[in-house]
């Protein structure tokens, strides 16, 4: 399932453009900050996805409450 979003993003690139991708990121931010880069967007996704969850449990919960108010 990963595998095939992973894929579906990457649309046609093939091995060769993947790699030139990689190296000009390398180029333009550096080995030291690259690490940094990829800890910032983690928590971005992982932030996102914790509002996502919240949003959906309280829909859920306003859901389940409605039919009593009736």
């Amino acid at each position: 399932m990963i595998t095939s979003n992973i894929f579906a993003f990457i649309g046609g690139l093939g091995g060769t453009e993947i790699l030139l991708l990689l190296f000009v990121i390398l180029l333009l931010f550096g080995a030291k900050k690259i690490p940094e880069l990829a800890r910032g967007l983690g928590k971005g996704i992982r932030e996102f996805k914790d509002a996502t969850k919240e949003i959906k449990t309280e829909l859920e919960e306003s859901v389940k409450e409605e039919p009593r108010k009736s």
